[in-house]
C-alpha cells in the first residue's frame, strides 16, 4: 500500500501547467488530470480547453496566469520558434517560480532545445526536452514513446509525471530527446513512403490491400504504420492525426541537423521532397501524413478509387 499512497501524494503535490492543447496536447493533458495531477491548461484557441475543464482541469486565460504557481510547465506547440516565442518573447518564463521545471514536449531542433535550456537555467528554471511519438492514438491511450534529453536529477524529479502519458527514457543531455525524435521522424517518413508504394502495388495488381496487411501481420515487414496508415490509405481517410505540414517541418529539421554534422541521408532527403510536394503543390498540409499516398497516386496519374 505504501508505494501507491506515496505516488498519489506525489501527484497531488506536483502542480502542472500545460500550454498547448491541440490534437496531441489535449489527450496528454487529459491523462494527467485522470491520473490525479492538479493541471492548469492554456491554449491559444480557448475552445480546445472545454473538455479538459469538464474533466477537472483549471483553464487559464493567459500563459502567464497558467504558470504562476506551477512546479512543472509542459509545452506542446508547433515548432521551435513557437516555443521560443511562448517562453521568452511573450514573457511566460518570467512568471514561473524559481525552481520550476519546463518540459518541452514539442518537436523542435536540438540546438533550439539546448538554447532554451541555457536561457531558462540562468533564470533558475530547469529544462527537459521530451518530444513524443505515437500520434493521437498513442496520446489518447497513454502509450507514447517519450524521448528525453536533460540531466538525471531533473528527470528523476519529474519521472512520475510521464507515466500517464507513455514510456519515457532519458537518452542524454539537453537536445538528445530532440535528436532522437528527428531520427524517429526519418523512420516514420521513409516507412510511410514504403507502405504507400506497397499498397499501390498490390492494389493495382488486384490484391485487396486489407488481405495484404493481414498476411504480413507478425512478419518481418509488419509495422504499426503498415497496419494503421495502410488502412487509412485504402479507405482514403486522411483526417489529421499527425499533420503532413508537421512531418515536413521535422524532415527539414533532420536535414538541417545532418548538414551541421556533415552527413548525407538520401532516403530522408527524398521523402522531404515528396512531403514538400504534398504540402505545397497538392495543398495537403492539414491532412494526415499518410496522405503521402495521394502524392504517389498523382505521380502515377491514378485516382483514389481506381
Amino acid at each position: 500500500m505504501w508505494p501507491q499512497r506515496a505516488a498519489n501524494w506525489e501527484r497531488r503535490s506536483m502542480t502542472i501547467a500545460f500550454l498547448g492543447t491541440g490534437l496531441m496536447g489535449a489527450p496528454m493533458a487529459l491523462n494527467l488530470v485522470k491520473a490525479g495531477f492538479p493541471v492548469t491548461v492554456w491554449n491559444r484557441s480557448a475552445g480546445k480547453t472545454v473538455a479538459l475543464e469538464e474533466a477537472g482541469a483549471r483553464v487559464a486565460e493567459t500563459p502567464a496566469e497558467a504558470v504562476g504557481k506551477a512546479d512543472v510547465v509542459i509545452t506542446m506547440v508547433s515548432d521551435g520558434p513557437a516555443v521560443g516565442d511562448l517562453l521568452f518573447e511573450q514573457g511566460t518564463a518570467e512568471h514561473m517560480p524559481t525552481g520550476a521545471t519546463v518540459i518541452d514536449m514539442s518537436s523542435i531542433r536540438p540546438e533550439e532545445a539546448r538554447n532554451h535550456a541555457d536561457r531558462l537555467s540562468k533564470m533558475g528554471i530547469s529544462h527537459i526536452d521530451a518530444p513524443v511519438s505515437g500520434g493521437t492514438r498513442g496520446a489518447e491511450d497513454g502509450s507514447l514513446a517519450i524521448m528525453v534529453g536533460g540531466d538525471d536529477v531533473t528527470f528523476d524529479r519529474v519521472a512520475s509525471l510521464f507515466e500517464p502519458m507513455g514510456r519515457a527514457i532519458l537518452l542524454g543531455p539537453s537536445g538528445s530527446g530532440q535528436l532522437a525524435k528527428l531520427a524517429n521522424q526519418a523512420i516514420v517518413a521513409i516507412t510511410i513512403g514504403a507502405v504507400a508504394e506497397a499498397t499501390l502495388l498490390v492494389r493495382e495488381g488486384g490484391i485487396d490491400p486489407a488481405c495484404f496487411r493481414a498476411v504480413l501481420k507478425g512478419g518481418f515487414a509488419d509495422s504499426v504504420i503498415l497496419q494503421q496508415h495502410g488502412a487509412r490509405m485504402q479507405a482514403g481517410d486522411f483526417a489529421p492525426g499527425g499533420r503532413s505540414s508537421f512531418q515536413l517541418k521535422d524532415l527539414e529539421n533532420v536535414l538541417a541537423e545532418c548538414r551541421a554534422m556533415g552527413l548525407s541521408l538520401p532516403l530522408t532527403a527524398l521523402q522531404r521532397d515528396r512531403f514538400a510536394d504534398l504540402v505545397t503543390r497538392l495543398e495537403g498540409g492539414d491532412l494526415d501524413h499518410s496522405a503521402l499516398f495521394l502524392e504517389l497516386l498523382e505521380r502515377n496519374n491514378l485516382s483514389r478509387s481506381q
